[in-house]
């Protein structure tokens, strides 16, 4: 069985930068109470109300065919991992694959809520273990704008648009590369601190829900945090116990981006030195399923063919997961 590997990563963040100075004018706050709760500056918008999720996604996409000189055509199956779909149906995988090119591929859309990119990642690399897929794109992004509230500061501080994707491919060099180990957890009795109220088939859009503001993100902090801090970092010390790693083996923490105290928990519990933690949360706030795809895409010119990365999130369902995964090239 060939392991599945990552061998290209694409992003797009957009151009408009709403600073904490920013939503100093249009809430209750200031970038010295966003920055020492979240370490958030600024977080990047799609201020184009013709642009969507599918967007960043085929912009991403575009940058990964480029990066590994593949043929769209020869892609089998993208994977949309987002809370933002640019409509209920179709897929944003579907929209994003036409734009692109991958005339040959199957698409559909994963809610993991921010762990998505994590979900989304493990179920492409069955793919290609199970040999039935050579070429798989899985995409993690989002426009949190597109669902937050801007005159509600436990929420608006937090959020920014963006996203990226990888390619996976069979590691067919024979030196142990690619993902090696998964952990996806769940727990559905947390829903009710962390969701959007209404727009589902539970309270479908209507006149009232609309005047009652509940189709934005709602999220009941102390509750959110506290399951955050506590399951991101147990997961990835559980995936490196049952890998047999210690902090010394791990080149690169790659957390999920929502707040700077539950990365630096996750670090602590992991012993991982503060140098070896991806963290870009100051410029570009919490984009969901876009976070991690970021950060690799960021620290891509960094990452050596061998490092031994732990990827970690949490989110809203709740969900949460860690991925042990040794990098396949050279930038």
């Amino acid at each position: 069985m060939a392991r599945a590997k990552i061998s290209a990563v694409g992003a797009y963040l957009p151009d408009h930068i709403l600073s904490n100075t920013d939503l100093e004018k249009m809430v209750d706050t200031s970038d010295e109470w966003i920055f020492s709760r979240t370490g958030v500056r600024e977080r990047r918008i799609l201020k184009d109300k013709t642009k969507a999720t599918s967007d960043i996604g085929v912009a991403a996409v575009k940058e990964i065919l480029e990066k590994s000189n593949t043929d769209p055509a020869d892609i089998e199956l993208i994977i949309c991992t987002t809370v933002t779909p640019d409509y209920v149906f179709p897929a944003t995988a579907n929209l994003i694959a036409d734009r692109a090119g991958l005339k040959n591929a199957f698409g559909y859309d994963l809610n993991a809520a921010c762990s998505g990119f994590l979900y989304g990642l493990t179920t492409g690399a069955q793919f290609i273990e199970a040999g039935t897929h050579k070429k798989v794109i899985v995409v993690g992004a989002d426009k949190m704008s597109s669902i937050i509230n801007y005159g509600d500061r436990t929420t608006c501080i937090l959020f920014g648009d963006g996203g990226g994707g990888v390619l996976l491919e069979p590691d067919e060099s024979g030196e142990d590369l690619g993902i090696i180990d998964s952990i996806m957890k769940s727990d559905g009795s947390g829903w009710e601190f962390l969701h959007q109220k209404s727009g589902g088939s539970l309270n479908p859009p209507s006149y009232e829900t609309i005047d009652r503001q509940e189709h934005f993100v709602y999220q009941e902090g102390k509750n959110v945090f506290k399951s955050a801090v506590v399951n991101m970092a147990d997961v990835s010390e559980e995936i490196m116990k049952r890998n047999n790693l210690d902090s010394d083996d791990v080149d690169w923490l790659v957390p999920h981006q929502a707040n700077l105290r539950i990365i630096e928990a996750t670090r602590a519990r992991t012993g991982i030195a503060q140098e070896k933690v991806m963290i870009n949360i100051e410029k570009y706030g919490n984009t969901t399923n876009g976070t991690i795809p970021l950060c690799l895409w960021e620290w891509e010119n960094k990452l050596n063919k061998g490092d031994k990365l732990i990827l970690s999130a949490f989110g809203g369902g709740f969900t949460w997961g860690s991925i042990y995964l040794k990098w396949a090239y050279d930038s």
